[in-house]
């Protein structure tokens, strides 16, 4: 029986190392995680019978644990994802649903919540596994692809998810408890699709597996991203280069060095000389400083935007919109991003200003959130701001991606986001902590639109900075080419000098 089967092609393994079955498998993974109908209506279940909490328990005591534990987190979580290689750290973001969901039904108190919180922030901190897995296993030719493919599915997710969420309160009058049992089903369900996922064999940094038969296309240095790569999430995006596929496989063409186990002190030096080349570049850091500064803004808003909605418009007095509104936010998002692709603008003259133009616009919709009475005008002004700041994240990603390795923009990406957090810290610590000021949900967002006005005036003054050198350097150049051709000797003179 054993010969039989050996000499038999339906008895052996089905083949998954190809870039559909794990494509799929993770596609499948992203959409059951991301499909949450009862996370638009957090704050209205906190806040209802079912918990029975205050809004000051939620805004200044559990609210803020997911900002430290996800910040706590997040670095060690980096390393060991990369370490572990990706899938175990998958896994570990699963059962992190689980439980947060689990507890999120079942568990009753503050101190309850907050590890709720805390285990939502390892949920959190281990999206990077979701976002870096797909490049460890696939070909290089299938990068882009894939990327577009996992982007997409958790845009489509989320939005499916909210519209369900606010179809069954505003239609089929259904629970908020009932919401949190589907997503519960939802996660649980992506969990189970993460085992079967392949084991990588090899890493970005710690387990590098170089190969030789990978050709290095052109350099596509000046490349234009393509439209439909972008992310309401405004993580990981890439652009493949030729340098990034020389970096990636580098020294393919000696077998000894491809051999070579390198410890892992030799990969944290290597780390770090990746970091300092990573933000040598002016343009990059210039770039990554709106990243951190803005994201941590934009973590702060959405993550106490249902409190201030409720402040506008008691969600125990009325319903509450907020699937729909998140539903409606995500989709211009997509629609904003999805139109960078078509935008021809030479983003190293213009770029700075854009970034200090549509942070005035952030600015302006903060400020009239803050001030609104009427809970249409806060929920316009929460899409205009979602928005604006995706069509921004989606730029600064193709800008730093553009030109980077893909080991070297996943390091960026994990420095960019750690650094919104650092902020995020220190703003939730000063702003909204119990042991802070602790104030009230509306000046919370006033203090958050002049966050974002101060990062508009410093893009702006930078922006036209750069604008007028660039244009002083335009002068010079075309004042040298006229000098050039005056100095040229004309025919007449010619003829001249010959006669005498």
């Amino acid at each position: 029986m054993s010969t039989c089967c050996k000499s038999m092609d339906c008895c052996r393994p089905v083949k998954s190392n190809g870039w559909l079955y794990p494509t799929l498998l993770l596609c499948a993974y992203g959409f059951f995680t991301t499909m949450r109908p009862s996370e638009p209506f957090l704050t209205p279940y906190l806040l209802g019978p079912d918990k029975n909490l205050t809004i000051e328990q939620v805004t200044n005591e559990i609210f803020p644990v997911w900002t430290y534990s996800y910040l706590v987190i997040l670095i060690p979580v980096f390393l060991v994802t990369d370490y572990l290689r990706y899938k175990p750290v998958l896994i570990l973001q699963g059962i992190s649903f689980i439980i947060t969901w689990l507890m999120l039904l079942y568990a009753q108190g503050v101190l309850a919540m907050q590890f709720l919180e805390f285990t939502y922030g390892i949920v959190s901190a281990t999206e990077i596994a979701y976002y870096s897995y797909i490049y460890s296993i696939v070909d290089l030719k299938h990068y882009q692809k894939v990327t577009s493919y996992c982007r997409s599915i958790t845009l489509v997710a989320y939005t499916f998810g909210s519209i369900l969420g606010q179809v069954l309160v505003s239609v089929g009058d259904v629970s908020y408890f009932t919401l949190n049992v589907i997503s519960l089903v939802s996660v649980s369900l992506g969990f189970l699709s993460s085992i079967p996922l392949p084991m990588p064999k090899r890493s970005m940094f710690f387990h590098r597996k170089e190969t030789a038969d990978i050709r290095v296309m052109p350099s596509t240095e000046n490349v234009k991203p393509a439209p439909g790569n972008a992310f309401p999430q405004g993580s990981l995006d890439t652009v493949i280069t030729s340098q990034g596929l020389a970096d990636l496989h580098k020294d393919v063409s000696s077998p000894v060095r491809a051999a070579e186990h390198k410890g892992i002190f030799q990969n944290l030096f290597e780390l770090y000389s990746d970091f300092k080349e990573s933000y040598s570049s002016p343009r990059i850091i210039c770039w990554s400083a709106w990243w951190a500064l803005a994201t941590c803004g934009f973590l702060q808003v959405t993550n106490y935007v249902q409190v201030l909605w409720d402040h506008v418009e008691p969600s125990r007095n009325n319903s509450a919109y907020n699937g729909g509104v998140e539903a409606v936010s995500t989709f211009m998002s997509a629609v904003t991003s999805f139109a960078v692709g078509f935008v021809k603008v030479d983003w190293a003259v213009w770029g700075e200003l854009a970034l200090g133009i549509f942070s005035v616009i952030d600015a302006s919709a903060l400020y009239v959130m803050d001030r609104a009475d009427n809970i249409w005008v806060c929920y316009a002004g929460y899409v205009a701001f979602k928005a604006s700041y995706f069509l921004l994240i989606t730029i600064a990603t193709y800008q730093i991606a553009a030109n980077l390795s893909v080991e070297r923009y996943a390091l960026l990406f994990g420095v960019n986001t750690f650094t919104a957090l650092v902020l995020q810290t220190i703003l939730t610590i000063i702003v909204v902590d119990a042991r802070g000021l602790s104030l009230d949900i509306i000046t919370q967002f006033l203090v958050y639109g002049s966050y974002f006005a101060a990062i508009a005036g410093l893009f702006l003054i930078r922006g036209i900075y750069t604008l007028i050198q660039s244009r002083r350097k335009r002068k010079r150049q075309d004042g040298s080419e006229v000098t050039d051709g005056n100095n040229l000797p004309s025919e007449n003179q010619i003829h001249l000098s010959e006669k005498f």
